[in-house]
């Protein structure tokens, strides 16, 4: 256990993670955050960031994450790239535990941001890693020159079926409506682009995989109600 209790420990260091430390080092309350093994949150996994003031050309998203640890730290924010393991609200001061060592806090500010949300379709959870995958950037090499699915109606599915074209001979969008969440600048850039066909009131219930993994997905046509299977690459987004 370490010997003195800090001010304020932040658990998580995302965008608001780094928000926290930068305010609160500027406030010299000497802030301890617990990055985690692989910090930088969701935006790690963005390659453009468009819409946030004072990058006019736009911003890579890791690039963006570095710069906010650079500022937090230089105000004084300690950052450790270790995972929280439990904490203790019962009393103050809190407890937090990492790596078998315990730390003590008056605050504990917890930002651990969110994950991705899954279909729930048969065959999933046995082909998560095997051809469905949550990020884009991070597997969208793995399927080059094949077709690939991405499922959803946000600016997630637009950014990351427009990113996958990258690679992808052809990228279908499939969504469970014909109304999307994505703005109208996202939905654009995907509805235009030549490698892009966005296929509406759709929804996965099955995925198909083979000795090599996934291979396919049976999906219901909504307002047909009737099935019809497409044999691709299958990368998964919500």
């Amino acid at each position: 256990m370490g010997e003195d209790v800090r001010s304020v420990i932040i658990v998580g260091s995302g965008p608001a993670g780094y928000t926290a430390g930068l305010y609160t080092a500027r406030a010299l309350l000497d802030p301890l955050m617990f990055a985690g093994y692989m910090s930088g949150g969701q935006l790690m996994l963005t390659s453009d960031v468009e819409n946030f003031p004072g990058y006019p050309k736009g911003i890579g998203g890791p690039e963006m994450m570095i710069h906010m640890r650079e500022q937090a730290e230089r105000f004084g924010l300690e950052v450790h790239d270790k995972n929280v393991e439990s904490v203790d609200l019962s009393e103050r001061p809190f407890r937090v535990w990492v790596e078998g060592e315990e730390y003590r806090s008056h605050s504990l500010i917890i930002c651990t941001g969110a994950e991705a949300i899954w279909l729930g379709a048969e065959g999933e959870e046995e082909q998560k890693g095997r051809g469905i995958s949550t990020c884009a950037t991070c597997d969208g090499a793995f399927f080059r020159d094949e077709e690939i699915i991405v499922v959803g109606g946000g600016d997630s599915a637009m950014e990351e079926a427009t990113f996958l074209t990258r690679f992808a001979s052809k990228v279908t969008v499939i969504h469970r409506r014909d109304v999307f969440k994505a703005s109208k600048v996202m939905y654009e850039r995907a509805e235009k682009h030549p490698k892009i066909e966005i296929k509406t009131f759709r929804q996965v219930k099955k995925w198909i995989a083979g000795e090599q993994g996934l291979t396919g997905a049976v999906w219901r046509i909504l307002e047909m109600d009737r099935r019809k299977r497409l044999v691709a690459l299958v990368h998964l987004l919500r």
